[in-house]
């Protein structure tokens, strides 16, 4: 039997088609010489004999009818002197005795020149008045849901098409229509849900990109691009950015069999991913609207957007703010007698408070706690030794458990849904919230599983998109509610807290003898490395510093000599710093020489110090209160040197890097925070921040071995203190250490 390829919409070269819509023309100019490279092969229309005799021609030699190469030269050159070429457009011109918009846009090494004809249905003011609309609708909309629904009615006021959705993903890339516009005769599409292969990752990928998309007439046939590949450099077109560009067969297929014929869309985006679409429809003959209309239907979509991300962070700070309260309060309750079992669970706040779990089990030597609904004790156990053997080192979620572990469809009624920190793998040590079933009826456009098969030319078999949309129900079972993000992040807080109580009890009942070897062996092995690493060159540094500074000193002048000296006594400083940091690890037990610090004055000292490496870059490094604190100057020093280092090192990527650092004393410990804007931290990898060694996958192109933060909370934990995190990539990542006042 012939094997069939179900992967071929995924791999489809949907930026590399080589075609165009035939409503518009294309010429692909040479950035460099204005020669013409490639363009669409129905500008044969003009050069009837041959279209090889456009390539390689100069584009103010061009001549399209009544518009001559030498306008569209002066153009270009004219958008040049101005502006980018994207702020400047539409151009107007006249071509075949129509009005056009010439679209001009950069990619790579080739001006992508675009001809499309206008449709000024709207009139301009129209349009402004239009989104100023829209604009009064996102203050004034109550909820988001009101909010979609208003959108959706504008949008179809700008485009005049028979039908507008707005179409939201799900965590599966599954999208549900959520609000809809449409003509009184249409079925309604709102409520339906279409699969993720509906629109294949490569698209999604797209309309990340280009943010509008449009397909005037689903019925024409595309138009080549000729030659078919570039002379210069062999390869295809990128039309990535292109507003022709022709779609994918297998994509028009699709349209067709829903019955439309033009379409189009506008991305919403949700911190730079794909957050669902607005998706228009019409069926009553090809569509094309104006590219002035286009770009205010985009501005609204980027104000929706806008206000998605806003009313969506507003509403996840309140739920955080409200989590992070009660868990401070459970780490509050396990400190006051050390006792982990009393803290979590025999208080008035227990562990059932930072999730919207139904239930909840603690696993704790070797007994078993639970509260609210739960499975009976031997699933519970079944479930922890299957989930010793996932090897999870900090946290496990799903929403979803019967697919991943078959006992638990007997218990899906109390546990559909699972989240489980470790706290001890080797001792069975685990917390774990329970999330009961939530049967869904959900109804699709058309059943996701069908999928005819269809053979293309080589005879390949290839699944071809469903032919019925109508509405086909399906109950989903033995899914919960999605774990959210700020219960997650409260949940690995929750464990550093509880690992912190532990490690704070360690000498009075916790002996755990191959923890800690293995704990020395990790240890001297970080000796090793910065002894072998960091002396000599350290050394050197410092050495050749000293003979400039003897021996040259008479040729430096007054700017210099400082920055000399700055370098002498940061080497001493730093060779300090490692022959502690050497004691500290081979030791282990060291008692510490607490002093009072003055922190204002170590901390600018460390701000000069890592600035002077930085200069040229836009980094600000602000610094609030500084209340003093109590501990080992030199490992204090060590902790805010790490974490600064880490700021600056992971800001650079953004364009205005920013850094805060402040203090706040409470009744019982001094709250200091490190914020900064920089690439931020996947709370899905929280729990091997602090580990030895450990990088993350967003931080291996950066230099580190990962050992900063591990020596942070080595040292943080010889204090009895505690350090944290928060992380919203490229938005703001703040890490907490608190030290104990007495």
């Amino acid at each position: 039997m012939q094997e069939i390829d179900i992967q071929a919409c995924d791999r489809e070269p949907i930026r590399h088609l080589g075609k165009i819509q035939a409503h518009g023309y294309l010429l692909a100019v040479d950035t460099q010489t204005l020669q013409i490279r490639q363009c669409s092969s129905n500008l044969s229309a003009f050069y009837p004999d041959t279209l090889a005799q456009v390539i390689g021609l100069p584009l103010e030699e061009l001549q399209l009818g009544d518009l001559s190469g030498r306008e569209v030269t002066q153009l270009i050159q004219f958008a040049l002197k101005q502006s980018s070429l994207e702020t400047l457009n539409p151009f107007s011109v006249r071509l075949q005795e129509r009005d056009y918009h010439l679209i001009i846009q950069r990619q790579d090494d080739i001006y992508l020149l675009e001809f499309e004809p206008k449709d000024e249905a709207l009139f301009p003011s129209t349009l402004q008045n239009l989104v100023s609309r829209v604009m009064t609708n996102l203050q004034q909309s109550k909820t988001i849901q009101e909010l979609l629904e208003k959108v959706a009615a504008e949008i179809r006021l700008i485009t005049r098409y028979d039908r507008v959705m707005i179409y939201r993903f799900d965590e599966e890339w599954n999208g549900e229509v959520v609000a809809e516009a449409k003509d009184t005769s249409l079925d309604p599409f709102l409520g339906l849900h279409y699969p993720a292969s509906d629109i294949p990752s490569q698209a999604r990928e797209l309309y990340k990109i280009n943010l509008v998309r449009t397909i005037v007439d689903a019925t024409e046939r595309a138009v080549s691009i000729y030659p078919t590949t570039d002379n210069q450099t062999g390869n295809p077109l990128d039309l990535t950015h292109s507003v022709l560009r022709a779609v994918s067969p297998v994509h028009i297929e699709y349209l067709k069999n829903m019955g439309v014929r033009s379409s189009m869309s506008f991305s919403l985006l949700y911190k730079g991913e794909l957050w669902g679409l607005i998706s228009c429809h019409h069926y009553q003959g090809p569509r094309l609207v104006d590219y002035t209309a286009r770009m205010s239907g985009k501005v609204i979509s980027q104000l929706l957007s806008a206000a998605l991300e806003f009313r969506k962070d507003e509403e996840d700070l309140t739920l955080v703010n409200k989590l992070w309260r009660s868990e401070q309060t459970l780490f509050e309750q396990m400190q006051r007698d050390w006792n982990v079992v009393q803290g979590l669970t025999k208080m008035e706040t227990t562990a059932m408070d930072i999730t919207s779990a139904a239930g909840m089990a603690l696993l704790y030597e070797g007994k078993l706690y639970t509260l609210g609904t739960t499975p009976n004790e031997a699933f519970i156990r079944q479930l922890i030794e299957w989930l010793k053997h996932t090897k999870i080192d900090t946290i496990f979620h799903t929403h979803q458990l019967p697919r991943l572990f078959g006992p638990a469809e007997a218990n899906r009624a109390e546990a559909s849904g699972v989240m489980a920190i470790v706290i001890s793998r080797q001792l069975e040590e685990y917390v774990i919230w329970f999330k009961p079933e939530v049967i869904q009826q959900v109804s699709w456009g058309g059943n996701p599983d069908e999928k005819p098969v269809v053979a293309e030319p080589g005879g390949q078999l290839r699944l071809s998109p469903r032919k019925s949309f109508a509405k086909w129900t399906q109950i989903v079972r033995s899914t919960s509610e999605l774990w959210r993000p700020a219960e997650i992040s409260t949940a690995l807080k929750l464990r550093e807290d509880i690992l912190q109580i532990l490690s704070q009890r360690a000498n009075q009942i916790r002996i755990l003898n191959e923890q800690l070897k293995f704990a020395y062996e990790e240890l001297d092995t970080f000796s090793y490395t910065v002894s072998h690493d960091l002396r000599t060159p350290l050394a050197s540094i410092k050495t050749y510093a000293e003979v400039l500074l003897i021996d040259y000193s008479d040729r430096l002048d007054e700017e210099m000599l400082p920055l000399f000296e700055k370098i002498v006594s940061a080497s001493n400083r730093m060779g300090d710093l490692i022959r502690e940091i050497l004691h500290y690890a081979r030791s282990g037990r060291t008692e510490l020489a607490a002093e009072p610090i003055e922190m204002q004055e170590l901390l600018h000292s460390l701000k000069d110090e890592l600035l002077v490496s930085e200069k040229g870059t836009p980094i600000t490094i602000e610094i609030e209160e500084t209340p003093s604190l109590k501990g080992d100057k030199t490992m204090i020093t060590q902790v805010f040197s790490n974490l600064l280092s880490n700021a600056i090192k992971y800001t650079r990527p953004v364009a205005k890097p920013h850094i805060v650092v402040k203090g706040v004393k409470n009744a019982d410990e001094i709250i200091y925070s490190v914020t900064d804007n920089g690439i931020g931290i996947d709370m899905k990898q929280g729990g091997k921040v602090f580990d030895l060694f450990k990088r993350l996958d967003n931080a291996r192109n950066f230099e580190g071995h990962g050992v900063g933060l591990a020596i942070v909370k080595r040292i943080m934990q010889r204090h009895h203190g505690r350090v944290w995190f928060y992380s919203e990539p490229f938005k703001e990542t703040t890490f907490y250490i608190a030290v104990p006042i007495h």
